[in-house]
């Protein structure tokens, strides 16, 4: 059924198939009983338990959505129909912003990859809020990504990311600071350590002021040096977060293509590999007491293994989900528990962090 209805996505332009499909997650998400069934259609697939817990937040399975796709919390209950078993929302900006010139967002189908350079188009904290309160279903961990607009001088970043906290922390499970999009102006200067180290000192102030308790995560670029990964994470573990997610796109073009040469950043197969070294990193960098959470080029049961594997508890999709569709967890869980059960695993939790265990672990200073 999905490839008909990709063919038809895929006929159009990326920018108005992503809205087209948008529109039809808002609206299965307003039926209440479908979505229901259809999430635990999906949930019944799994062969065992393959629930995991990150920062004290329950997953019914590993395979989450990454931000990116719902940026204004407009199909949530429609992703969560879809079998994820955490939906993560954003970017999303203090002030609306329209984002950069269109065309921004190019498919490569032969390489299974997207570029992108939507620049953290939104509606703003206020309209996703007022969305995510009118919500009554809540089947699983709701994530907030969040971010500083365009037009915030860098040097005041700080007050756009705190302006997001007030607005939505307490409406989320969780809360993600975005310093790694390659489509603001700069904005990956904030994972430089000292800028870092005050940004998440601030923000996590902020929250322990209006959702005390609600986990806090830091999304890296998978560009970052071993040293640089290092950086970050003893900068994480010394503001007390409660993990990372790794990682963002890429600016790198491991390919020729006629979009090759587009401005922005790259997400899909190529990023995999790139994104399953900065997780083994960060994993040996903490000795596994940093949890993690896993993005980049998961198209299948073995992309997620491999990802838990490396040391992600949770392994978040975004442009699979482009390419395979609604029915794309329903396929993975049952494969991924053949991969378990073939390797002698008894849970999904035992595999977590196995691969990073090879080689000496980087000891932090």
């Amino acid at each position: 059924m999905y490839g008909l209805t990709r063919a038809l996505l895929f006929s159009l332009a990326p920018e108005p198939a992503h809205r087209l499909g948008m529109t039809g997650l808002a609206a299965l998400g307003k039926w209440n009983a479908r979505c229901r069934a259809m999430r635990e259609h999906t949930l019944r697939r799994a062969p065992m338990d393959l629930s995991v817990e990150l920062a004290g937040l329950k997953f019914a399975h590993p395979v989450a959505l990454a931000a990116g796709l719902d940026k204004d919390a407009e199909a949530v209950d429609g992703l969560f129909a879809c079998g994820f078993s955490a939906v993560e929302i954003g970017t999303v900006t203090p002030k609306p912003q329209p984002g950069n010139p269109k065309p921004r967002l190019f498919r490569l189908p032969e390489h299974r990859a997207v570029i992108n350079r939507m620049g953290f188009n939104n509606h703003g904290a206020a309209t996703a809020a007022e969305r995510l309160k009118g919500r009554t279903w809540k089947p699983g961990p709701l994530g907030v990504n969040i971010g500083k607009n365009k037009d915030t001088p860098l040097e005041r970043a700080v007050d756009d990311y705190v302006a997001c906290v007030d607005a939505l922390a307490p409406l989320g499970d969780y809360v993600v600071v975005n310093a790694s999009s390659p489509n603001t102006p700069g904005l990956r200067k904030l994972q430089e350590p000292e800028q870092l180290s005050a940004l998440l000192l601030a923000v996590r102030e902020r929250m322990e002021a209006v959702a005390p308790g609600t986990p806090l995560f830091l999304k890296i670029a998978p560009d970052l040096t071993p040293e640089a990964v290092d950086e970050v994470v003893d900068v994480a573990m010394e503001r007390g977060l409660s993990g990372l997610i790794a990682t963002n796109t890429t600016l790198t073009r491991p390919f020729e293509h006629e979009h090759a040469k587009e401005a922005g950043g790259l997400s899909g197969a190529p990023v995999r590999e790139l994104a399953n070294a900065v997780i083994r990193r960060a994993y040996q960098r903490s000795r596994g007491a940093l949890p993690l959470i896993g993005v980049g080029g998961v198209f299948t049961a073995q992309d997620v293994y491999e990802k838990l594997r490396a040391g992600a508890t949770v392994v978040q999709v975004y442009t699979g989900f482009i390419y395979e569709g609604p029915g794309m967890v329903d396929r993975i869980l049952p494969e991924l528990g053949a991969l378990l059960t073939r390797d002698g695993f008894a849970s999904v939790r035992d595999v977590i962090g196995v691969d990073a265990h090879t080689g000496t672990p980087a000891v932090p200073a």
